[in-house]
């Protein structure tokens, strides 16, 4: 049986991007949120703005990686704003 699982973006206050993937979204937001991860620990205030499910963890860090490999704010800016991602999986 596959899990669903998610591919998300937080962005924060200064307009920095944190590109991310899990099989539970909301437990994942909450170790976010208290700081349990050295990379959000840093942005100031991060709020989710995108998150989009796959129909694996496997797919979703697939993208998650493609994503991150662009390393372009401005086409994670452009996914957001469209509501989203359209990256394949490999």
């Amino acid at each position: 049986m596959l899990m669903k699982a998610y591919v998300y973006i937080l962005k924060d206050e200064s307009g920095k991007f944190y590109v991310g993937s899990t099989i539970d979204i909301e437990r994942r937001l909450k170790q976010h949120k208290y700081q349990h991860t050295q990379t959000t620990s840093r942005m100031k205030s991060p709020k989710l703005v995108l998150e989009q499910e796959y129909n694996s963890l496997s797919e979703a860090r697939s993208v998650e990686r493609k994503i991150k490999a662009l390393k372009r704010k401005d086409y994670i800016d452009k996914m957001v704003s469209d509501g989203y991602i359209r990256v394949m999986p490999l």
